[in-house]
């Protein structure tokens, strides 16, 4: 029997439901795509749909086996929460005020990448505030390609692989967060 303490069980609790949001949001712009590149195939629609319930579904059912023996949410762990909210509330602000400027200026076609860069550069400080170094380098990959992808595709801005790469690394990054949570089985709390 293997012995972990609730901080473990904490942390993987986190871990997980952050492979929630990953998924969901992975699954949007990998929709977008759909949509935009794929002219709303139902067939990519479904294969969508049914990975994005398999890898939210895990990542649910990964959280409540270690929530359940986590530690409770101390002074920290409360601010560092207010503190993400802030900053995810700051992210769609910036996306929402500035994708209406980019459209009233003629330049639509640049919402998509800007919007992609935003949600990557918001990564940056949840790596400190989370404690967690993977958040920097995947928000650091995520930004750059938002920047470059423009530039690279043939139908730059507007090009819906732009989407698609970012539907696929955030998937990724929930696959990744979810191999180091193993599943609970024969697990005691120290």
């Amino acid at each position: 029997m293997s012995e972990i303490n609730a901080t473990t069980f904490s942390s993987h609790a986190a871990r997980a439901k952050g492979a929630m949001f990953f998924a969901v949001f992975g699954a949007a712009w990998l929709t977008l795509w759909n949509q935009r590149g794929m002219h709303s195939n139902w067939l990519v629609y479904l294969v969508i749909a049914v990975l994005a319930l398999a890898l939210a579904g895990l990542a649910v059912q990964r959280h409540q086996q270690y929530k359940a023996h986590a530690e409770e949410d101390s002074p920290a762990a409360q601010r560092a929460g207010r503190l993400f909210h802030f900053i995810n509330a700051a992210q769609w602000i910036i996306i929402l005020v500035v994708g209406n400027v980019l459209t009233n200026m003629g330049l639509a076609d640049w919402v998509i990448p800007f919007a992609m860069l935003v949600v990557g550069l918001h990564f940056l400080p949840l790596a400190k505030l989370f404690n967690t170094p993977g958040h920097f380098w995947f928000g650091l990959v995520m930004s750059l390609f938002a920047i470059t992808y423009p530039f690279v595709f043939s139908q730059g801005a507007a090009d819906p692989y732009g989407c698609l790469g970012a539907g696929l690394m955030l998937w990724g990054y929930a696959l990744l967060k979810l191999m180091g949570i193993p599943a609970m089985q024969n697990m005691s709390v120290v």
